[in-house]
C-alpha cells in the first residue's frame, strides 16, 4: 500500500457546480509529506482554483466529512422556518463541536478555522447546491427520510457520517449535541422541532471553556 507521505487529501468549499463553470474556489490540500503537499497544489492551481497547504490530515478530513451533519441541522431548521438567527448559531456551535472532536483525535484547532472547517461548513450550511441541507430541510418539513432518499440521485453524506460521528464522540467522549440531536431524528424518529426545542434549552453555559 502507498504510504501516508504518499498520499494527500483535497477539502474546502468546492461544489462541483461552481467549478466546473469555472467559478472562483480556494481549497487546501493536506498531506504528512509537504513535497506531497506541494505537488497536489501544483498540479491543481489555476486562477480559479487556489489550492493551499495544511500537514493536518486528520483536521482537514473531519472538516470536510462533519460539516455534513451540521448541514443537515440547518436544512431541519430551514424546513421548520425557524429563521437565520437559529441557522446562524447551528453553524457557529456545530463548528465548535466539530473542533471539540478534532482535538480530541489530534488535529489543530485552527485547521477548523480555516477553508476545510469554517469555509466547507458555511458552504455547505446555505448552499442552494447542498444536497445534505436539502435531506435535513425535508426532514423539518414533516418527510421520512427513507422518502427523501429514495427520490435522490445523488448521495447526502452526512446521513451516514452522522452515526459515524456520534460513534467517534462517545468514543473520545466529546460532547457533540448537535450531532446527537441529527441522529435521533434522522434514526430514532425523534421530532425535528422538539430537537432543537431541546437544543436551546440545555444548561447555560460560557461560550468558550475556560472563561467564567
Amino acid at each position: 500500500g502507498l504510504s501516508s507521505g504518499r498520499l494527500a487529501v483535497l477539502s474546502g468549499p468546492s461544489h462541483a457546480e461552481e467549478v466546473g463553470r469555472g467559478m472562483p474556489t480556494s481549497v487546501v490540500t493536506a498531506s504528512a509529506s509537504v513535497d506531497t503537499a506541494r505537488t497536489v497544489q501544483e498540479a491543481f492551481f489555476s486562477p480559479n482554483f487556489r489550492v493551499y497547504t495544511s500537514d493536518d490530515v486528520v483536521g482537514v478530513e473531519l472538516g470536510g466529512a462533519l460539516k455534513n451533519v451540521i448541514a443537515i441541522a440547518v436544512g431541519i431548521c430551514d424546513g421548520l422556518e425557524l429563521g437565520d438567527n437559529a441557522k446562524g448559531a447551528l453553524i457557529a456551535r456545530g463548528l465548535a463541536e466539530i473542533t471539540r472532536l478534532g482535538v480530541a483525535m489530534g488535529a489543530r484547532p485552527e485547521t477548523f478555522a480555516g477553508l476545510s472547517g469554517a469555509g466547507d461548513l458555511i458552504t455547505t450550511c446555505i448552499s442552494r447546491h447542498s444536497r445534505n441541507r436539502y435531506v435535513g430541510e425535508q426532514v423539518g418539513r414533516g418527510r421520512s427520510l427513507e422518502e427523501v432518499l429514495d427520490e435522490m440521485v445523488m448521495v447526502a453524506e452526512g446521513v451516514r457520517t452522522a452515526e459515524a460521528a456520534r460513534k467517534l464522540a462517545l468514543r473520545y467522549g466529546v460532547e457533540m449535541p448537535i450531532t446527537e440531536k441529527v441522529h435521533q431524528v434522522l434514526f430514532e424518529g425523534y421530532d425535528p422541532r422538539r430537537a432543537l426545542e431541546d437544543l436551546m434549552l440545555r444548561q447555560p453555559k460560557p461560550e468558550v471553556w475556560g472563561w467564567a
